[in-house]
């Protein structure tokens, strides 16, 4: 059985996800991520750190791992939490058809 997200019933992990994107999540919460980190496709989202603890941007592996990894530059995160964040909302978009209309903080 292949699950999917229920974006009415997950929708609670949205904010569990935001306070902690990094570190031990619940059992809810680890499952849509589960969900979210698999592409059936091939292609996959990676963080790259370009500098050490100062600069993160998203990249596209293609199906074919020989071929080079895609870097998308019109976005740098100053943190790792900042680009999972960002990455989460990607992926609960693909998935669900919904966009996060919030900042990873609050101002």
């Amino acid at each position: 059985m292949v699950y999917k997200i229920d974006a009415d019933e997950d929708r609670k992990y949205v904010e569990e996800f935001r306070r902690l994107p990094i570190g031990e999540h619940s059992p809810g919460l680890q499952r849509v991520l589960n969900i979210m980190r698999l592409d059936r496709g091939g292609i996959q989202y990676i963080l790259v750190c370009r500098k050490r603890f100062e600069e993160y941007v998203i990249g596209r592996m293609p199906p074919d791992r020989s071929d080079p990894i895609e870097i998308e530059d019109d976005k740098v995160f100053a943190t790792r939490e900042e680009a999972e964040w960002e990455m989460f909302c990607r992926r609960w978009r693909e998935h669900t058809g919904e966009s996060i209309n919030r900042p990873f903080k609050d101002e």
